[in-house]
């Protein structure tokens, strides 16, 4: 992933660039027309978004320079940490040098990891995941905005509140104009280098949302996910062509039987064959499971950390099973704070140098200390909700859900003020704000 500042193109191949940020080098592929070594430009995602004057680059990386070695500073002293010096648990110690190494981690392993329970195993366990997590990634957290643009579902997922069961929800649907305005704040006020559309499925048409992301892309350098639930593999085309470089979309759970059970009268394998589908096009790939589903087994979790792995995920999204009020599942109870952040920890060990790992909004509602628990434990990805808050509160696929109601200038001072004591530079908030209008903060 590369920092959403400037960075200087050092080489070009066909449709592959190295873009070099204050000495770290950083692989992109680039779409944009007549690219050359010596442009600057801004790279999102493993995507070159749109090239900048030498000018505008120099001012802005004037004012980076010192706080980005400011941020690694700080990260490196927050993660000092010597795992194979630790009397603690000696095979925790040894998981971690032979991952370091680059060996796969068993099965096995991961299941002594997940079911680690003292409290200084815990504390071992959550610092070595850290530790893991800046040796491949170095001090970078993505925060991607998300705009929910409707709350229309045709589905019966046993457990969501924008399901059919939801007989209660008020529904929405925002219409193309309203959807723009949204991005362009989103872009050109806020500052956002990457964002997710999403919505229930069935709520626009394939053709629609094609029109809506050719719109975008042709007024905003922006790169685009998409969630609206399987579209099929020529609905991924259409929307690919129109611009859409990216898929959220969780598989949930690694058992078929289990997935059944959460939702009626689907299969999984139509599920994980559009992921497959998507990362064959060219998509980058966000996909995870549920933590806690009812009857879930360790050994499921295991699993499903395997799928995430197998399925070329570019970041994992793990999060607790929360389930609505008014749906069949009303009465599961939620995971455990504990076990949200060892199956994260566990994550960090099967794809430590391959994955950004997001801590959810679903365990930041779980816990109000989700986000910088997760930082610490392996995580290095959060999303900032930028949909318009007259809408927010009615996309309510769990009840309660954490930054309903604040404004995205609050959620990005929050996130800025967490991210500065944690050491991490917000690699997706747009510089030309944040650096601006929030650098002084941090």
């Amino acid at each position: 992933m590369c920092y959403a500042i400037p960075g200087k193109v050092e080489s070009v191949e066909a449709q592959m660039v190295v873009v070099d940020y204050f000495g770290e080098k950083k692989k992109a592929r680039n779409e944009l027309p007549n690219l050359a070594v010596g442009d600057y430009v801004y790279a999102q995602g493993g995507y070159v978004i749109t090239k900048v004057s030498k000018q505008e680059a120099e001012e802005s990386l004037s004012g980076w320079k010192e706080l980005f070695f400011s941020l690694k500073d700080t990260d490196d002293q927050l993660v000092f940490f010597a795992p194979e010096n630790s009397a603690v648990d000696r095979r925790v110690a040894r998981i971690v040098k032979e991952v370091s190494q680059g060996k796969e981690i068993s099965p096995d392993e991961l299941k002594y990891l997940i079911q680690l329970s003292d409290e200084s195993q815990l504390d071992i366990l959550f610092k070595s995941a850290n530790f893991l997590r800046h040796k491949y990634h170095g001090n970078a957290c993505c925060v991607h905005g998300i705009i929910e643009i409707s709350n229309n579902c045709r589905k019966q997922c046993g457990y969501c509140g924008i399901s059919i069961y939801n007989r209660q929800l008020k529904r929405y649907r925002m219409s193309k104009p309203e959807i723009i305005a949204a991005v362009e704040e989103a872009v050109n006020k806020y500052g956002f280098k990457a964002l997710i559309l999403q919505s229930g499925e069935g709520a626009y048409s394939v053709a629609e949302l094609a029109d809506i992301i050719k719109q975008i892309k042709q007024d905003f350098s922006v790169l685009i996910f998409i969630s609206f639930g399987e579209i099929g593999q020529q609905g991924l085309a259409e929307l690919y062509q129109a611009g859409a470089r990216g898929l959220l979309m969780r598989f949930e759970t690694s058992n078929p039987d289990l997935y059944r059970k959460i939702h009626p009268g689907q299969e999984l394998d139509s599920r994980l064959e559009e992921i497959r589908q998507a990362y064959q096009m060219g998509y980058l790939i966000i996909t995870g499971a549920l933590i806690g589903l009812p009857a879930q087994t360790d050994n499921d979790i295991i699993n499903d950390i395997l799928l995430a792995r197998t399925l070329n995920a570019e970041m994992f999204s793990f999060g607790p099973f929360i389930a609505h009020a008014q749906t069949p599942l009303a009465a599961a109870v939620p995971p455990a704070e504990e076990k949200v952040l060892k199956v994260l920890a566990a994550a960090r060990f099967a794809a430590a140098r391959e994955a950004k790992i997001l801590v959810t909004t679903g365990f930041e509602t779980l816990s109000s200390r989700a986000r910088q628990k997760g930082l610490v434990s392996g995580g290095n990805s959060v999303m900032l909700n930028v949909t318009p808050l007259r809408y927010r509160g009615f996309y309510a696929i769990y009840p309660n859900r954490a930054h309903e109601s604040e404004t995205v200038p609050e959620q990005i001072d929050e996130t800025v003020k967490l991210l500065k004591s944690l050491g991490r530079a917000p690699t997706d908030l747009g510089v030309g704000v944040v650096k601006q209008k929030e650098a002084s903060k941090l």
